[in-house]
């Protein structure tokens, strides 16, 4: 996707299908000529004037309210029109076809908010954040997007950048100036800079990584036996009956999918077959599906019947190396077991009843503990899995660096990677990043956005 400077561009801003209100939105340099053709006038700006909705006729397509904002104090950072009418399909496929008459063009996906990326209105962290609110699953997510969209992920990121040049800077003086007495390369205040840097790594790390958890959510598969309990379990998480329960083994034989949230943490949980040899064509399938979904899952949760006193090798050879894995003894009601977790043993047991709903609460916190998820506070941001890639990368530079200069005290080669830290994490923010990246993040957005 490219934007094209100089077009003018128009989308709907309100979700496809009927409703109360529906919004138009107009956004480029042909704006005020676009609302002197079709309002009669153009509106005083950031002002809600009650207009009449004009057709090339004349003719009164709708009433509503207008909205004009000049540039450069708009979203887009162009001169941009808002027309609020009526929900209605129809309508509102009138009224863009209205401006599209008059020169306008239908907006790509997210080009409302590439243009203000382009135009310096909002950082590429703070463009991805306006999606992530739209989008945001929980109200942590929610909280956590809009902190992102005011800036403070991006100041975090900034922050970093400048400690990362700054180090680069004393780095390169040092190699500037060989001559001086002073040891740079060897010296404590560069020890002492070096360190404070990685430990602004391992902040910024997890902030994204917390971040990143509470957008995507985690990927969590119900697996074991037949009859261990693993619909039963699900349908306690879920709160509903979201699948057949039955004593007949083998009852699960395709995929049931919900969607949970535990303290804003999304957790996308898969309830899948009985893991066993069978001659039944259809369950065969269903124990293939099984196997797919452990070779993609953020967390398998084994579920085990306490009755049960089958060896578990050949249970857990089913998960793929990689995989994090929670042992769910269920069924204590019946062994008179004390719910509980012990969370040192490997892999980590809770013991639980999905009948009674005891240890429950365990689970739920051993699932946050596995995969790195603390309950959100103010601090937390939210994240994509591109922003956490790119500070692996950076830190990746900042540690190959270290080493050269701590091994080899090669101060030319610690300022290479230093360079390429700095690359690296300016593609977070958009200061440098590719055509390329720029389309691929855009495209993901919705029209309108």
């Amino acid at each position: 996707m490219k934007t094209t400077p100089g077009t003018t561009i128009v989308a709907r801003a309100t979700p496809a299908g009927r409703g109360g209100v529906g919004i138009v939105r107009v956004s480029g340099p042909g704006v005020r000529a676009i609302a002197a053709a079709v309002l009669g006038s153009c509106p005083e700006p950031r002002v809600a004037t009650l207009h009449g909705f004009r057709d090339v006729d004349g003719q009164t397509l709708d009433t509503g309210l207008a909205l004009f904002f000049p540039a450069p104090h708009s979203f887009t950072g162009e001169d941009v029109l808002e027309l609020h009418g009526h929900g209605g399909p129809v309508l509102l496929e009138m009224l863009v076809a209205r401006i599209t008459g008059l020169g306008a063009r239908l907006a790509h996906p997210g080009e409302f908010s590439e243009r203000a990326f382009l135009n310096d209105k909002l950082d590429l962290l703070q463009a991805e954040a306006v999606a992530d609110l739209i989008d945001a699953g929980s109200r942590a997510a929610a909280r956590a997007a809009h902190r992102s969209l005011s800036g403070e992920f991006s100041a975090a990121i900034l922050g970093l950048n400048e400690q990362v040049t700054a180090l680069r800077m004393y780095v390169e003086a040092a190699i500037d100036f060989p001559e001086e007495e002073i040891d740079f390369l060897g010296s404590d205040e560069l020890r002492r800079r070096l360190d404070t840097v990685a430990a602004g790594f391992d902040r910024i790390e997890a902030t994204a990584r917390q971040g990143r958890l509470l957008r995507d959510g985690i990927h969590v598969v119900l697996a074991g036996r037949p009859n261990s309990g693993k619909s039963s379990l699900l349908n306690r998480l879920a709160g509903y009956e979201a699948a057949i329960v039955t004593d007949v083994p083998g009852t699960t034989r395709d995929l049931v999918r919900e969607q949970l949230e535990i303290d804003g943490l999304p957790v996308h949980v898969v309830d899948t077959a009985g893991l066993r040899e069978t001659s039944d064509v259809v369950e065969k399938e269903g124990v293939q599906r099984t196997r797919g979904q452990l070779a993609v899952a953020d967390l398998t949760l084994l579920v085990l019947d306490a009755t049960d006193t089958a060896p578990l090798d050949e249970l857990l050879a089913e998960v793929p190396v990689g995989v994090p894995v929670v042992l769910a003894r269920n069924k204590i009601d019946l062994t008179g077991e004390a719910a509980g977790v012990d969370a040192a043993a490997e892999p980590a047991v809770v013991r639980l009843s999905a009948l009674t709903g005891a240890g429950l609460d365990d689970l739920r916190r051993l699932i946050k503990s596995r995969v790195g998820y603390g309950d959100p506070g103010e601090g937390t941001v939210i994240a994509r899995q591109r922003h956490l890639d790119s500070i692996r990368r950076a830190r990746a530079h900042f540690d190959a660096g270290r080493e050269q200069l701590e091994v080899n005290r090669a101060g030319e080669l610690l300022a290479e990677e230093l360079r390429g830290a700095q690359v690296a994490l300016a593609e977070i923010t958009g200061e440098f990043t590719s055509d390329d990246l720029l389309g691929r993040i855009f495209a993901g957005f919705c029209i309108g956005k």
